[in-house]
């Protein structure tokens, strides 16, 4: 058996289930990663990287599926590994952020997509050497469904993003 224990928590503007964005591409929110003093030494050097990639525990899932309509559309019903939705087996996500400040154990970003107090499972740095796939085959998912993606996320945190209110 496998057992995670966080490294830290995020704070963000999000409150409420539906409230942050599908993805973190698109969002805009700024807020904070507090990282637990007992791993605050793991953050040496980060302050070099421009942006980071966050492991997260969807802690607030509502379940476990093996097949999810996706978030913007709905329309057809995809097998989990095929989405990227929080009803998960394992509700693990993964989020990538601009890193703004490094403050000793708390990481200042921008670009969050987790709700408050998301527990943070693993913080990478983005090395677009090894993390960008330029080619890569997006699947089912198209263009449309992309920009819905976007257009949803916008609406989603356009009155949050004004007051940014994870302090």
């Amino acid at each position: 058996m496998m057992n995670f224990k966080p490294i830290g928590i995020a704070h963000s503007p999000f409150r409420n289930a539906g409230a942050p964005p599908f993805q973190s591409t698109f969002s805009q929110a700024e807020g904070y990663i507090e990282v637990f003093p007992e791993y605050e030494e793991g953050l040496s050097s980060i302050e070099g990287f421009s942006h980071l990639i966050l492991l997260s525990y969807f802690d607030r899932a509502e379940r476990c599926a093996l097949t999810e309509l996706p978030l913007s559309d709905g329309e057809t019903l995809h097998g989990i590994f095929a989405c990227r939705h929080y009803n998960r087996p394992n509700p693990i996500g993964i989020s990538y952020v601009t890193l703004m400040k490094v403050n000793g154990g708390t990481l200042h970003v921008t670009g969050l997509d987790l709700l408050e107090g998301t527990p943070i499972i693993d913080i990478k740095p983005y090395v677009p050497a090894f993390d960008s796939i330029p080619h890569a085959a997006s699947g089912w998912v198209s263009a449309q469904h992309i920009e819905r993606i976007r257009e949803t996320s916008i609406r989603a945190q356009q009155d949050i993003i004004k007051n940014q209110h994870y302090r």
